[in-house]
């Protein structure tokens, strides 16, 4: 069986990551290749000029009312046994390597919906023209591939791949993509103006002038997957947003429809687990972490023309850190600032914030919180402020890779209270590493930590409800870290034990989605 994955991100390339999707179509074709499949990957070239690369061909693509040349190579990575495709024009690396841009809020996902058309029409003409080989499976990957599925419907000119068995994964419903139909440079019809189409398969429910690129592939293609079997019951319903409930984010009406032709399945990604952080023993100390720390910092500092007030607190705070050993637990967050991921922590909680509420709870067993992340700008300023309030916590604004990995190795406690989460990786990674996780029972999150087992987890139907839960479960969990040493490590052993490998994710693709 030959699959072909079309993708925006892919982390067997250098520079081609930005969430957990990159990690899947780093490690999931290596699964799957494994257990005797050929697979195919393939992403916009965002300015991949150092890898070794072999030209497949240049297509003539038709888009936007004139003839686009896209050059098609296979580029060589140590990944040898999956073929790595990019596909290369000027309009993927346009913004200095970046995977995305960020648009103005008066027309969001403008230009990344135009860049990644132009990519899903190259992939067409591509298996039109025989330069990337005809699949028995196509596996497109979330809003940026969805227009593959949308010519392939509706433009005669891919008639011949009506057949082809197509499948699509959800893996965040959140961020679906919408441009208009027309009257705008980003829109099908500016892309396509030949193009005629079904305008109530594609439309959005909520602005019908506006096509919806993952309703679109929901409706069209032959299977649709969502990232863990508990995200795949909640899209099932609408969206509460002021109760903290995220679910199909007006999606829900045509996965229950695709839930009643059995057209829906939910399959929790995978984790990586080598020798190595199988078996090694923890050699990393606090020391290296905090040096670690202060080289990122002053590399973020660098980058700045003037000093930014969260890099400046952050330096402080980690000179006090260094001065004052730790005496009580460490609690590590790592992953993007944004309000799925931090909603909760900037609730209102007794004339606070919840994140200052943990502190506090924090701060009677004279514990210490390191938070990593980056994102949202309003957000990062709520967690600056925070640091500053709060002494015994470091907020660090940016991503390094080391620190990360040092944090899951080092924190007694890792903190996810994501408001949803369709499959997460951090938790896994967490507990790879021997670090329980304390998470919002939601979507994978509910699917890989079972409470007071291998990690905690709180539950609420409104806001409220949830910021309480978390502060109550959050205080819970200290106290059982400190009187019960003897559940607490066999807590710690139950994570670390705990195993979500590719190999049975790749099986579950092959007999859910593939066959």
């Amino acid at each position: 069986m030959h699959v072909l994955m079309v993708a925006a991100e892919n982390d067997a390339l250098p520079n081609a990551k930005v969430g957990g999707v990159a990690d899947v179509l780093r490690d999931c074709p290596k699964a799957l290749a494994e257990l005797g499949l050929t697979v195919d990957v393939v992403i916009p070239d965002y300015g991949f000029t150092a890898l070794e690369r072999v030209q497949l061909g240049t297509l003539h693509v038709p888009f936007a009312g004139y003839i686009y040349d896209v050059q098609v190579s296979q580029v060589y990575v140590d990944q040898q046994q999956v073929r790595q495709l990019v596909m290369s024009h000027p309009l993927f690396s346009q913004h200095h390597g970046a995977v995305y841009c960020n648009d103005d809020g008066d027309r969001p996902f403008a230009t990344d919906a135009t860049k990644f058309a132009l990519f899903n029409a190259a992939v067409c003409e591509a298996l039109l023209q025989g330069v990337i080989t005809r699949p028995d499976v196509l596996h497109l990957h979330d809003w940026h591939s969805a227009c593959v599925a949308v010519l392939l419907k509706f433009d005669h000119r891919f008639a011949s791949f009506s057949s082809l068995r197509s499948i699509f994964t959800v893996h965040n419903i959140a961020l679906q993509g919408i441009r208009p139909f027309k009257g705008d440079d980003s829109s099908l019809e500016a892309w396509f103006p030949a193009l005629s189409y079904n305008g109530e398969v594609l439309c959005d429910p909520r602005y019908p002038h506006c096509f919806n690129p993952m309703r679109s592939a929901i409706n069209l293609v032959d299977k649709i997957h969502l990232v863990s079997p508990s995200y795949a019951l909640e899209v099932l319903q609408a969206s509460e947003p002021h109760n903290g409930f995220f679910g199909g984010e007006g999606l829900e009406r045509d996965l229950n429809n695709a839930m009643a032709n059995n057209k829906v399945v939910g399959i929790l990604n995978g984790c990586e687990y080598t020798e190595h952080n199988q078996n090694a023993q923890i050699s990393s100390t606090l020391s290296q972490l905090y040096f670690e720390i202060e080289q990122a910092l002053f590399a973020w500092m660098a980058k700045e023309v003037n000093l930014q007030s969260s890099y400046y607190i952050a330096h402080q705070r980690l000179q006090q850190f260094i001065e004052q050993p730790v005496k009580g637990p460490l609690v590590t967050s790592v992953g993007r600032l944004t309000d799925q991921k931090a909603l909760l922590l900037r609730q209102p909680y007794e004339n606070q914030q919840v994140l200052d509420a943990l502190c506090e709870k924090l701060n009677e067993q004279q514990g210490r919180m390191i938070i990593l992340g980056s994102g949202d700008t309003a957000l990062e300023d709520v967690m600056t402020a925070a640091m500053a309030r709060n002494s015994n916590l470091l907020f660090l604004k940016g991503y390094g890779n080391y620190v990360g990995e040092l944090l899951y190795e080092l924190g007694d406690l890792f903190l996810m209270p994501s408001s949803f989460e369709p499959c997460g990786i951090s938790q896994m990674l967490a507990m790879r590493a021997g670090q329980p996780c304390l998470v919002h029972q939601v979507g994978g999150l509910k699917d890989t930590i079972t409470h007071m087992e291998n990690g905690f987890s709180f539950s609420g139907d409104t806001l409220q409800t949830q910021s309480e839960a978390l502060v109550t479960c959050f205080a819970n969990t200290l106290t059982l870290k400190q009187e019960q040493p003897k559940q607490w490590v066999e807590i710690v052993s139950n994570a670390k034990a705990a195993r979500f490998t590719w190999s049975h994710v790749a099986k579950d693709y092959i007999s859910k989605l593939y066959n």
